[in-house]
């Protein structure tokens, strides 16, 4: 996490944002911003879900056709598919066909109402597990952390699936709940100063 290369426009940037153009797009735009739309919090959830075996350039790539059949995310929306639906999407050549996959999020959605229902919130919920601050004062090398163990453990607990401890890291770095650019990384700043500016559900 902490290498680093020039981009073409000269900026140091992420290591990892140099693997293909749409990686850098999405490292300057979205990586580590925080975010508190819970449609967009769902989706990444739910998108790391169907990375697993996959690359994230894959998911990145099929990203518009997965907010297409899948209401935007509309956890309330998802929490009533039927297996009509399921067969829907695996009829859907432009996302991901997996069947534990697609019903995963089905089932999430209907966990996450019930975290409406019990929490008021999922966005508040989630952000209970953002780390001291002081823990964040340089990027992260692994690709866990205790915050990201403990909120998997809890999600498991409440009946989510695919929410693993690496999963859900990856979760809290694309979200802006850890800032794990790297140290010398030109949008390192700019994601501290909205961490700073922003409002926590």
């Amino acid at each position: 996490m902490n290498k680093t290369w020039i981009a073409p426009d000269g900026q140091v940037r992420c290591h990892w944002c140099s693997a293909t153009p749409e990686y850098l797009a999405y490292h300057d735009e979205e990586w580590g911003l925080p975010q508190a739309d819970v449609r967009r919090l769902f989706e990444k959830l739910s998108l790391e879900g169907f990375q697993s075996g996959l690359s994230w350039r894959t998911i990145l790539a099929k990203r518009e056709n997965f907010r297409r059949a899948f209401d935007d995310f509309d956890f309330e929306a998802i929490a009533r598919y039927t297996e009509r639906d399921v067969l829907r999407l695996l009829d859907d050549a432009g996302i991901v066909r997996h069947r534990g996959k697609i019903e995963a999020v089905i089932h999430n959605a209907q966990r996450a109402l019930e975290m409406v229902a019990r929490e008021g919130s999922v966005a508040a919920f989630v952000w209970r597990y953002e780390p001291d601050m002081k823990a964040l004062a340089a990027p992260q090398t692994a690709s866990t952390s205790p915050e990201s163990v403990a909120l998997s453990k809890e999600l498991k607990k409440r009946g989510w699936k695919f929410v693993g401890p690496t999963t859900v890291y990856a979760f809290m770095q694309a979200m802006g709940l850890v800032n794990d650019h790297a140290t010398d990384c030109v949008a390192r700043s700019r994601v501290d100063r909205a961490r700073q500016a922003f409002s926590r559900p």
